[in-house]
């Protein structure tokens, strides 16, 4: 009672909810359980729980009306109390079950948390092994009318009990089960004037449902009118900025200089200095009719002034020569000197290992004027519009 409280509570939460899939028609599902049961005599509780598995496969016609076949069993324990005997023997039950979920009765969402299902059922219970209750009776003469007669070993088995499974739409459940079962009173070996035995079984289960079915309703469909201000892009025109080179001839002054680092001469192995020399070549090929002197330095504050002097020519002569060759200047506009260290053109001592390339002539000199332009654009403006909204229902 109290589980099927809890779940029509549930039910009516989880009527708020939604399933997009539509409306639950059927499904199936394989379980395997596992816990404890007690067969029911004038002994304590505690001294006859014993174990209990099961194996069923269900099918539900209906989110409220299902059916199982359910098979479970393992061992069974009886007790004669006045002798402080326990004795045990193996079962086994199979049982056609009606399942009716009571919170698909009272809720029409079928996707809620945890349901409550009544079960209710018939089937044939077998029980063998009788090994411990014989040889009680054998050492107690005086029990054998109430011992189990070998002859028989099936029983009918009615069912009744409640099961709370967690959300049937997912594909992997948990449920909790309470069963009451009755079974001949041969069924634990000891005669009670003729009335039946009773096992009580409670079994946690994990479940796999499949083939989930379902029913897809039309939602109805609304139109109506609504009015609403947008925001639409317009044509338009812009004025920007641009830039474009102009190009002008100047006569003026050119130097420029290439740096080295220190013990570097061989223009060849010398790092940075191709990149200064290609920047250096590229100025100097805007002018059509400037001469230009290439001169080599060292620095005093390194070598000697023998080593130095070949270090400077070196320099000069290894940029006129990649200046030829590989940037295509006519050597008869270039001319080259050494210093040596004997000039430093810079205060900085390391500065002073370089080669400095001056020259006049006219040069082409590129500058940037600015203009406007038009330039077609869109703009946003608000605008009233009615458009038709499709509301379901």
């Amino acid at each position: 009672m109290l589980l099927a409280a809890f779940a029509l509570l549930t039910s009516g939460v989880a009527m708020a909810q939604k399933n997009d899939k539509g409306t639950l028609k059927s499904y199936s599902y394989i379980e395997a359980q596992g816990g404890a049961q007690w067969t029911t005599t004038n002994a304590e509780l505690q001294k006859l729980l014993m174990p209990i598995g099961a194996l069923s496969f269900g099918h539900y016609f209906t989110p409220a009306v299902g059916a199982r076949l359910h098979v479970d069993g393992w061992k069974a324990k009886g007790r004669f109390k006045d002798l402080d005997l326990d004795y045990k023997w193996n079962f086994i039950t199979a049982d056609a079950d009606l399942l009716l979920n009571l919170s698909s009765i009272f809720s029409k969402n079928y996707n809620r948390p945890l349901n409550v299902i009544f079960i209710g059922g018939v089937g044939l219970v077998n029980y063998w092994n009788h090994k411990d209750l014989n040889a009680i009776v054998t050492d107690e003469p005086t029990l054998a009318p109430l011992a189990q007669d070998d002859k028989h070993h099936l029983s009918h088995n009615l069912r009744a009990g409640l099961r709370l499974e967690t959300n049937v739409t997912k594909p992997f459940g948990v449920s909790l089960e309470v069963d009451a079962n009755n079974m001949d009173d041969r069924f634990n070996g000891k005669t009670n004037s003729n009335s039946d035995d009773w096992m009580i079984s409670a079994m946690l289960g994990l479940s796999w449902r499949f083939g989930h079915k379902y029913i897809k309703k039309e939602p109805t469909k609304v139109v109506r009118q609504v009015e609403e201000e947008i925001w639409v892009d317009v044509p338009d025109t812009i004025i920007v900025k641009e830039k474009r080179p102009v190009v002008k001839e100047e006569e003026k002054d050119f130097k420029e200089t290439i740096f080295y680092k220190i013990a570097q001469s061989d223009v060849n192995n010398a790092e940075g200095v191709d990149a200064a020399i290609k920047k250096v070549a590229d100025l100097m090929k805007t002018s059509d009719d400037a001469n230009f002197t290439i001169t080599g330095y060292a620095d005093k504050g390194t070598g000697s002034a023998k080593i130095n002097k070949k270090y400077a020519k070196q320099r000069a002569d290894g940029v006129a020569e990649k200046l030829v060759k590989e940037h295509g200047l006519d050597a008869s506009r270039l001319k080259t000197d050494s210093k040596g260290d004997t000039v430093q053109p810079f205060e900085e001592n390391d500065k002073n290992r370089c080669v400095i390339i001056t020259g006049h002539g006219t040069f082409k000199v590129t500058t940037y004027e600015e203009y406007e332009v038009k330039k077609p654009s869109t703009k946003k403006v608000k605008k009233t519009v009615v458009r038709e909204v499709v509301e379901e229902i």
